[in-house]
């Protein structure tokens, strides 16, 4: 089973700090960053000596298959700042006790059930092993969360679609509907947001392009659900929440329009759901 004891200690303490104007961040970004340090910058803090295990760890998935048919990057997009920003973020605008040393796990690791909640990203090219698909079915099962981001177009979710389905034969991904939960327990989301990766914005276009030719202009974020229809996979598809936190610091106009008002309240808002359910 996921660690309870650990899940239970940060839903009690999982309680937004910050005003509802929005995320009242300190400055625009860290722009000084130094990527010699192993850090890059990011500031460290202390977890509780006491409880040193009642800490959220924001667990990154590695893989080392990428012969599907969608492409992209890997299992190391955005890494290390994306999982570093994040779980400063996640510290300073809740009451979560963050672990500020991000990890990085297989699926078959024999420890996966300390980390109630998983990131995975890029999963175009994505085929799991068998050991990897008996690993995360019952992960999931177990009480776990895994989050999926950052791919975008038919091809690249079709390939995921069909991993999934060899973990979850008798389920099927489907849309989250805007008023679920998920997008209104700690930010009120007026949308689902779509986040493109730097650069890729420009006036009202804030998707990315593919070789498949997909109209990637419509978010979607789908969920498989167990049996008391608790979100067990949250999909992000036409999106890169990813790209928000990792990017914070390189251009104000991105930071303010993308990290500020989407990218990092729905990572809150995903983990939040993943510890409180």
């Amino acid at each position: 089973m996921i660690r309870q004891r650990s899940k239970t200690f940060v839903m009690l303490t999982a309680m937004l700090v910050v005003s509802a104007a929005g995320i009242a961040l300190a400055q625009w970004g860290r722009r000084f960053r130094s990527i010699e340090e192993d850090r890059r910058g990011v500031p460290q803090w202390e977890v509780d000596r006491q409880f040193p295990g009642d800490s959220f760890t924001f667990a990154r998935v590695y893989y080392d298959s990428y012969y599907g048919r969608g492409g992209g990057g890997g299992w190391r997009t955005d890494y290390p700042d994306s999982d570093l920003n994040f779980s400063l973020r996640l510290q300073q605008l809740t009451t979560i006790k963050v672990n500020p040393n991000p990890v990085i796990v297989n699926l078959t690791d024999e420890n996966l059930s300390d980390y109630p909640f998983l990131y995975m990203i890029e999963p175009g090219g994505l085929v799991f092993s068998e050991a990897e698909v008996v690993a995360l079915r019952k992960y999931c099962f177990d009480g776990g969360f895994l989050m999926v981001d950052d791919f975008w177009g038919d091809t690249q979710y079709e390939n995921l679609a069909f991993e999934l389905e060899r973990v979850f034969p008798d389920r099927k991904p489907f849309e989250v509907p805007l008023d679920h939960e998920i997008f209104h327990n700690v930010y009120d989301m007026k949308e689902k947001p779509q986040v493109p990766a730097i650069g890729r914005a420009w006036g009202s276009v804030t998707w990315e392009d593919t070789r498949d030719g997909s109209d990637n202009s419509v978010p979607h974020y789908r969920a498989i659900v167990d049996d008391k229809d608790r979100i067990m996979v949250f999909i992000c598809h036409n999106t890169d929440l990813g790209d928000g936190w990792e990017r914070e610091g390189e251009d104000e106009e991105y930071f303010r329009e993308f990290s500020v008002k989407k990218a990092y309240p729905m990572g809150i808002n995903i983990v939040t759901y993943a510890m409180t359910h």
